[in-house]
C-alpha cells in the first residue's frame, strides 16, 4: 500500500514569456538559416532546454570570438552589452537578438537616465548575464552595482544627488524591497523605475510560494541551478516558513529520503523550466505514493512577446 501524499501544485510556474520567446528565437533561426546557428550564452538557463535545441543543430559559446563569421549568432534572453551587437555588425554578421523585451526595458530606462546625466546604481548580482548585459549598456562607470542592503553604506557615486536605480528582473521581491529602501533612506531624491524592474513572471511564481508553504512540509522548486529566478524561490520558500526547500533540476535528483515524512509537498518550477520536467517530477511521485494533487492558481498569465523583425522577414 502506497502511502498518502497532497502535492499543491503552484500556478504560474515554468515558463515565461521571455523564455518562451527566446526558444522560438533558436527553433526558427535554425529553419530559417539551417545548421548550425551559434547561440551566444546559454538561450535560457536550462540543461534540458539547451541539450534540446543543441541536438537540433544550435551550438553554444561564450563569446562572438568561438563565433565564424558565416553563420547566424542569437543573443541569449539575459541580454548583452552594447560592444556584442556592435562587434557582430564590424564583422557583417546575420545576429538575432533574444533579450527578453522587460530586460530590455530595463536598458532603455537606465540609457535615459544616462542622457538625463545621472548616475545609475544597479541592484543585481555579479556576474549574472543578465547584470553585465545591462550594465554593460553604459560606459564604464556610469553604473554602480549593489547585492545586498549592506552595500548601500558602502557605495560611493559621484554626486548622491544625481542618481536613478535600476534592478536585475529575476530578483526577490522582498530582497528588493529591502535594498531599494536603504537606497531612498541614505540618497532620498534617488530616481526608480516608472514601472518594477522585476519581472510579473519572477514576482508571480514568488507569489505563489508564498501562497503555498503554509500548506506544505517541502518545497522543490525545478529549476537549474545556474537560474537566479529558480534559487530565488527556493529563497522565498525558506522564509515564507517551508522547513525544507530544495532546487532539483528533474525528477532523478529528488532526495526521497529528506521528504519521506513529507504528507504535503509544494511543487512550482523556474520561469526557463519546461512542464514536460514538472511532469517527469509528478511521475516519479505518483510511482511512490497515492497522490492527490491541488493547483493553487495565484495569477493568470496571457502575455506574449514578438519575435524579432529579422525573423519575420523572409528568408
Amino acid at each position: 500500500m502506497k502511502p498518502e501524499l497532497t502535492i499543491y501544485l503552484a500556478a504560474p510556474r515554468g515558463f515565461c514569456a521571455g523564455v518562451d520567446r527566446a526558444i522560438k528565437v533558436v527553433e526558427i533561426a535554425l529553419e530559417k538559416w539551417g545548421a548550425p546557428v551559434y547561440v551566444r550564452h546559454e538561450i535560457v538557463h536550462n540543461k534540458y532546454v539547451v541539450d534540446g535545441l543543441r541536438d537540433q543543430g544550435a551550438i553554444f559559446v561564450e563569446s562572438l570570438d568561438d563565433c565564424p563569421d558565416d553563420r547566424p549568432v542569437v543573443f541569449s534572453a539575459h541580454g548583452v552589452a552594447k560592444s556584442v551587437p556592435e562587434a557582430a555588425k564590424k564583422r557583417n554578421m546575420i545576429y538575432v537578438d533574444a533579450t527578453c523585451p522587460l530586460v530590455s526595458k530595463v536598458h532603455m530606462e537606465a540609457e535615459r537616465h544616462f542622457q538625463n546625466g545621472l548616475q545609475m546604481i544597479m541592484i543585481g548580482h555579479e556576474g549574472h548575464p543578465e547584470t553585465i548585459g545591462t550594465m554593460g549598456q553604459l560606459p564604464d562607470g556610469a553604473v554602480l552595482l549593489v547585492e545586498t542592503a549592506a552595500d548601500v553604506a558602502k557605495v560611493q557615486p559621484d554626486n548622491p544627488e544625481r542618481l536613478a536605480f535600476i534592478t536585475q528582473t529575476t530578483l526577490s521581491v522582498d530582497d528588493a524591497a529591502e535594498i531599494i529602501a536603504a537606497l531612498q533612506a541614505r540618497f532620498p531624491s534617488i530616481i526608480g523605475p516608472h514601472k518594477e524592474d522585476i519581472c510579473y513572471a519572477t514576482t508571480n511564481r514568488q507569489a505563489s510560494v508564498r501562497e503555498i508553504a503554509p500548506k506544505i512540509d517541502a518545497l522543490l522548486v525545478i529549476g537549474a541551478p545556474n537560474s537566479s529566478n529558480s534559487k530565488r524561490l527556493v529563497e522565498v520558500g525558506k522564509t515564507s516558513g517551508c522547513a525544507y526547500a530544495q532546487l532539483v533540476e528533474r525528477a532523478t535528483n529528488i532526495d526521497w529520503r529528506a521528504i519521506s515524512h513529507a504528507r504535503a509537498i509544494g511543487i512550482t518550477a523556474g520561469a526557463s523550466a519546461p512542464e514536460v520536467l514538472i511532469n517527469e517530477v509528478l511521475e516519479a511521485f505518483r510511482v511512490r505514493f497515492t497522490l492527490k494533487v491541488e493547483i493553487v492558481e495565484t495569477a493568470v498569465e496571457n502575455i506574449s512577446f514578438k519575435l524579432p523583425r529579422i525573423l519575420r522577414a523572409p528568408a
